[in-house]
C-alpha cells in the first residue's frame, strides 16, 4: 500500500498547503489518538508526548494536533520546544505510547512537519504509518465526555534533558580549559545545549540563542556554518559546534574555522571507541558518505557497510549488524548504547570526549583521514530510473569501477523529488575523478535519451 502523506522521516510541507493545515493536524492527531490507544500494553488510558522546534506555526499545530488527540481519548503531555531526540527521550521516559515532533528540521520557518517516534523512542515501523493513513480516510467522531484526554505540560522537560545530555559522558569528564563557540540555530537546542557544556566547565560562546519564530536556521546552524566559523576566528575559541533546527544533527569547525562535517565526525568517535575497546566491527554510513571514511576505517581494521540515505535505514542498518555507531554526512549520529535516534547534543559529547582525550585539538584527530574528491553531475531522464533496463550503462559504470579499483567508487542514484539521475565518482585524484565523472555523465545521457 503506497503512502498519501508519509516520506521517508514523518509529513513535512509549506505551512497553508496541504496538508500542512490546521484542519489536518487535528484530523491526523486524532488518527493518531485512534492507532496508539490500540497499543496492548497492558495499561489503561494511553499518553502521547508532543515537543516542537522554534517555528511560529508550531503553536497552531500544537493545539491542533493537542485537540485531536483527546477527542480520540488520549491523554497529552506537552514539552514545548525541545530537541527532537528529547522527545524520543521522553517518550521512553514518560512510558508514553507515542511521541510527536513538530519540526522541519533544518528548512526555513515557513515550513514545518510532523515527526513521529514508538514507546521505544524510534521511528514508526510501516505498518503503523500505514494504519494512520487508513484512520485518516474516516470520520471524526469524538469519543464520550467521560473518555476524552487530558493535557499536562512538562515544566521541566529541558531540565530532565539537560541531566541525560551530562550522564552520556563518563564520570568526571570536564570540559574545563576548552572554549567552545555554539550555534543553536535559533532552533530547539538554544535553552539547552549551551548549559549542557558549561555546566561541564566549557567557556562557551554562543550563536543562534534567540529565536522569534522566524529566524530558525537563517543565516545559523549546520546548514550555514560561516557565521560559527567567524565567530570562532573572533573569539578564538578552540572550536565551534552547529546544530540544526531541531537538534538532530550536529557539525564542527575547528580552530581555523574548517568545517568537519559527520562522516569526520564519525571517523573521531570511531578511533576513540577503538582506541579504547569499545568498539565493534564497523561503522553503518550511507550511499553518500565520503569514501576517505571507508579508507580511513579500513585502515584501522574497521568495515564501513552502506545504508540508504536516511536516518531510520542507518538505524535499521545498525540493528542488522549489531553495531552501535552510524550516521550521515550531514551530522545525524547515531549512537545507539545512548541514544535511539540520531542526537546532536550526544553526539556532539561523544566527539568532545575524544578531543579532550587528545589535549584538546580536533585537528590532530582527524590526521589519519582525508577525504575523497567527489565530483556530481545531473543527468535528466524521462520518469523513473533503472540502471538495469540500461546495458550501455551498466557497462559503463563497470568501466570505470575497473579503472579506479579498491581506491574510488560510483553511484549512480534517481531523485526522489525531480526526473533526475546522480551520477556520482570518488577517487584520490581531482583531475581523474572529474573526467572519468564527465565522461560516465555523457554515456548515461547518451543512454537514456
Amino acid at each position: 500500500m503506497s503512502r498519501r502523506y508519509f516520506g521517508t522521516d514523518g509529513i513535512r510541507g509549506e505551512v497553508g498547503s496541504k496538508p500542512i493545515t490546521p484542519d489536518f493536524m487535528l484530523k491526523l492527531g486524532w488518527a493518531c489518538g485512534r492507532v496508539f490507544s490500540r497499543s496492548d500494553d497492558g495499561a489503561g488510558r494511553k499518553t502521547v508526548i508532543i515537543g516542537k522546534d522554534t517555528r511560529v506555526s508550531g503553536y497552531m499545530f500544537e493545539s491542533a494536533l493537542e485537540a485531536g488527540l483527546v477527542a480520540a481519548g488520549v491523554d497529552v503531555k506537552l514539552l514545548g520546544p525541545m530537541p527532537t531526540p528529547a522527545v524520543a527521550l521522553m517518550t521512553r521516559t514518560q512510558h508514553a505510547v507515542a511521541g510527536i515532533v513538530i519540526s522541519a528540521s533544518h528548512n526555513p520557518f515557513y515550513d514545518n512537519g510532523i515527526k513521529f517516534f514508538s514507546a521505544t523512542g524510534s521511528k514508526l515501523p510501516d505498518e503503523v504509518e500505514l494504519a494512520i493513513e487508513a484512520e485518516l480516510e474516516e470520520e471524526l467522531e469524538v469519543v464520550s465526555s467521560r473518555e476524552i484526554g487530558k493535557v499536562l505540560r512538562v515544566v521541566d522537560a529541558a531540565g530532565r534533558y539537560i541531566e541525560y545530555c551530562k550522564s552520556t559522558v563518563p564520570e568526571g569528564f570536564s570540559l574545563r580549559g576548552l572554549k567552545i563557540a555554539v550555534d543553536c540555530a535559533n532552533g530547539a537546542t538554544y535553552h539547552i545545549a549551551p548549559s549542557v557544556l558549561s555546566e561541564l566547565g566549557a567557556d562557551v560562546v554562543t550563536l543562534g540563542v534567540q529565536p522569534d519564530g522566524f529566524n530558525i536556521n537563517e543565516g545559523v546552524g549546520s546548514t550555514d556554518t560561516a557565521a560559527l566559523s567567524a565567530l570562532v576566528l573572533e573569539q578564538q575559541a578552540d572550536l565551534g559546534i552547529a546544530y540544526d533546527g531541531d537538534g538532530d544533527r550536529v557539525l564542527f569547525v575547528d580552530r581555523n574555522g574548517k568545517l568537519v562535517d559527520g562522516d569526520e565526525l564519525l571517523y573521531i568517535i570511531a578511533l576513540h571507541r577503538l582506541a579504547h575497546g569499545t568498539s565493534e566491527a564497523g561503522v553503518v554510513g550511507t550511499a553518500m558518505s565520503n569514501l576517505g571514511l571507508e579508507l580511513a576505517l579500513r585502515d584501522a581494521g574497521l568495515q564501513l557497510v552502506r545504508a540508504k540515505v536516511g536516518d531510520r535505514y542507518v538505524k535499521e542498518m545498525m540493528e542488522s549488524q549489531g553495531w552501535l555507531l552510524g550516521g550521515e554526512s550531514s551530522g545525524h549520529i547515531i549512537c545507539a548504547d545512548h541514544t535511539t535516534t540520531g542526537d546532536g547534543i550526544v553526539a556532539s559529547l561523544q566527539v568532545l570526549v575524544a578531543v579532550q582525550k587528545s589535549g584538546g585539538e580536533l585537528l590532530t584527530l582527524l590526521k589519519g583521514m582525508t577525504k575523497c574528491p567527489q565530483t556530481m553531475i545531473n543527468v535528466r531522464v524521462k520518469g523513473k530510473f533503472d540502471i538495469n533496463d540500461y546495458p550501455a550503462i551498466v557497462d559503463a559504470v563497470k568501466e570505470v569501477e575497473d579503472t579506479l579499483g579498491d581506491r574510488g567508487r560510483v553511484l549512480l542514484r534517481p531523485s526522489g523529488t525531480e526526473p533526475l539521475v546522480r551520477v556520482m565518482v570518488e577517487g584520490q585524484d581531482h583531475e581523474k575523478v572529474a573526467e572519468l565523472c564527465a565522461d560516465l555523465a555523457g554515456r548515461v545521457e547518451a543512454a537514456v535519451a
